[in-house]
């Protein structure tokens, strides 16, 4: 698809009937940041806000990545943030292997058009997709990875900590350790 545009892949994916959940959406949530951002963070999939809204990352979970992008110095509006699913899970539960199938061609042709020059997994369903199905997310968050042409990272889900807080520390390290990655990288 060298021939692709933003508008083309956005009614693509609006327009997307691949699984069962474009039945259930009320929006689909393509993405949404600087389309030439260096950095992709790659989420699981929309939960309710971004169901409604058709953006990712604006509920709690959402603010809570927007409070470690600011402690870090990264602006938001800097980097491009997707799912590997475009369109909510019933009940938020975990996306199923047919749906990603289902719509990782999507994430793969953002991920040409923006050409970052890394991408940071949110949580441990993105990491098991983009860098290995035995990704264990408690012991290698932080760690960078080269995979084709991007070096890549997971962290905790924002999801995660809220419910369970202890790990915000390690969550600022890792930010702190991709800040300092893209520095090198400019």
């Amino acid at each position: 698809m060298s021939n692709d545009t933003w508008e083309k892949l956005r009614a693509d994916c609006e327009g997307c009937t691949a699984c069962e959940l474009c039945k259930t959406r009320t929006n689909c949530v393509f993405g949404t940041g600087d389309e030439n951002a260096d950095i992709l963070f790659v989420g699981e999939a929309p939960g309710d806000n971004e169901d409604k809204t058709g953006i990712p990352f604006v509920g709690r979970a959402g603010k809570l990545l927007d409070q470690y992008l600011f402690a870090v110095d990264i602006p938001r509006e800097s980097v491009y943030i997707a799912n590997i699913l475009k369109c909510r899970p019933p009940k938020n539960r975990d996306p199923l292997p047919a749906e990603e199938d289902a719509c990782i061609e999507f994430l793969r042709r953002q991920v040409r058009l923006i050409k970052p020059k890394m991408i940071v997994c949110l949580g441990r369903i993105s990491a098991m997709r983009l860098i290995s199905p035995d990704f264990k997310i408690t012991k290698q968050h932080g760690e960078w990875f080269e995979k084709g042409n991007f070096l890549i990272t997971a962290v905790y889900h924002p999801a995660l900590l809220l419910r369970d807080p202890r790990r915000k520390e390690e969550m600022l390290a890792d930010m702190k350790k991709i800040k300092q990655k893209l520095d090198e990288l400019k």
